[in-house]
């Protein structure tokens, strides 16, 4: 399997291809043209001292201060060397490998001039495995992510740092050992390596990737609660929700349905209330209006993939550029910052579920907090609390970042996304999001261990699952271990291949 690049149709799925599982890319022809024809538009222009910004200027605070001919060669390299800032541990390798490929598919628009060899060198960094060493914190997301697409950048003249088949060598050793030639920084090279929001992006399409994953499983741990707190069904009933329009919704509901499908609650074989409780009840409402968040955040970030995020931008048709700001990350991190408030806010949801799990009071049945020797054991109670605090993590860290600009460079960059923010902090979501439905598993697997009746296909599966990995609470027992590895279970999505292989996808 290989991708093509052309600059469109860059898809979220694509994205993991070859950031996380390591496809093969490759350039289109059409593209690598476009590429050749816009530079030689750039160096047209560069011969007749036409003033072009971060070409033969400074950039930011220092835009009017024009270069002379031997300036603007070397200008590339301190440019790069200047906003290689950043400071922290290292960013994730499928991280920095989505934002290369976000990159080339810029410049495949043919509109960045910059020379050909660029393009084609990051091509061959993807394809044979040569990752910069890129530091996680840096970027404020506008004038793109320059701290962290600048160590991207030293690769180019055969510096910084890179992992290479699971070492981190110095650069020049890893693109040497791969065979890949140093193209150096020539005119306009460096800028038009770093110019756009191509971390923040490549970051926000693996989250939103995952993140749709984690949204089946939270659809599956609410099936599962609610076959065991012997829940009234008729609250999932897709034309309920499709008489409101949502269609989240009208997705999630469908997903639960399937899950409890042939089993004695969904055919009436078991008593139920009336109605139950907002947490019952609402569950594909409040997943729903997840699905729906997500979903838009998906076509803003599709939109950012395929779109040419630079500065300034080249129109040879025209044989014009024009300056401007499309680097600017707010059109990904608002609506990323949305995605993440989503996703704290079905983990609240899960909570409540176990509470009613665990709490006998609202259990239907149900012993004190699912142990069969109450007073002498404590069951589940404090896996409540590691559930609680998790939640109160994912609240603090759902604060939108995208409001929370600090003017930088001489107040030139006097308003900022922040998008970077958004993108760690959504994946800290995430890992908690995790664990808090790890619990949830946990608990709702021990629930229906005390029912007599049948279960859903699909509940029945993922209870087996997860009883592959956590035995039955009988007796108390250190339960970190549990958790840990029921949070392990969800990072996996092992319980939701096995699921969907048993009753079907559940999008």
């Amino acid at each position: 399997m290989t991708i093509e690049i052309t600059g469109s149709g860059l898809t979220i799925e694509k994205v993991i291809h070859v950031a996380r599982n390591r496809v093969q890319v490759e350039l289109n022809k059409d593209a690598l043209h476009r590429i050749v024809i816009c530079r030689k538009m750039l160096e047209e222009k560069i011969e007749a001292h036409e003033i072009m910004y971060g070409v033969n200027t400074g950039i930011g605070e220092f835009s009017e201060v024009v270069l002379d001919d031997d300036q603007v060669k070397d200008f590339q390299k301190y440019l790069i060397y200047n906003h290689a800032a950043g400071i922290g541990e290292a960013m994730k390798e499928e991280y920095v490998r989505g934002a290369m490929l976000g990159r080339i598919n810029v410049h495949a628009h043919g509109n960045s001039g910059i020379r050909p060899e660029i393009t084609t060198t990051l091509v061959d960094m993807l394809n044979k495995g040569v990752t910069p060493f890129v530091c996680q914190k840096g970027s404020v997301g506008a004038s793109g992510d320059l701290a962290p697409m600048s160590q991207i950048a030293l690769l180019l003249m055969g510096e910084g740092k890179a992992f290479y088949k699971g070492e981190l060598l110095e650069g020049k050793e890893a693109m040497d050992k791969a065979g890949i030639p140093i193209p150096g920084l020539e005119a306009r090279d460096g800028l038009g390596t770093i110019n756009g929001s191509n971390v923040l992006t490549a970051m926000s399409a693996i989250f939103l990737y995952d993140a749709n994953n984690w949204l089946k499983q939270a659809e599956i741990a609410a099936a599962m609660s609610l076959e065991a707190l012997k829940a009234n069904m008729g609250p999932y009933t897709a034309r309920l929700h499709e008489v409101r329009g949502f269609k989240g919704a009208i997705r999630s509901a469908c997903a639960i349905g399937k899950m409890v499908a042939n089993g004695d609650l969904k055919t009436g074989k078991i008593d139920h209330k009336v109605q139950d409780a907002y947490s019952m009840r609402s569950s594909p409402q409040v997943i729903g209006t997840a699905h729906d968040a997500l979903a838009y955040a998906r076509s803003q970030v599709e939109i950012e993939l395929n779109g040419i995020g630079d500065n300034p931008i080249f129109f040879p048709e025209e044989n014009i550029q024009l300056s401007g700001a499309n680097f600017q990350g707010s059109p990904v991190s608002l609506p990323m910052d949305m995605a993440g408030i989503a996703i704290t806010m079905v983990s609240v949801l899960s909570e409540r579920r176990l509470n009613r799990l665990n709490n006998p009071a609202l259990s239907v049945g149900l012993p004190p907090f699912l142990t069969k020797g109450a007073g002498m054991f404590s069951g589940m109670m404090l896996s409540q609390y590691t559930a609680d605090m998790q939640i109160v993590e994912q609240r603090i860290l759902s604060a939108p970042a995208s409001i929370q600009s600090i003017p930088a460079a001489a107040d030139q960059e006097d308003f900022v996304s922040m998008g970077m923010n958004t993108a760690i902090k959504n994946f800290q979501i995430l890992d908690n999001a995790y664990g808090i439905l790890g619990i949830e598993l946990m608990a709702a697997a021990q629930a229906l261990d005390f029912r007599e009746y049948k279960f859903g296909d699909g509940v029945t599966k993922a209870k087996e699952v997860v009883r592959r990995h956590v035995a039955y609470l009988d007796i108390d027992r250190p339960l970190y271990k549990d958790h840990n590895i029921m949070k392990e279970l969800v990072t996996s999505c092992e319980i939701l291949k096995e699921v969907e292989n048993e009753i079907g996808s559940l999008e």
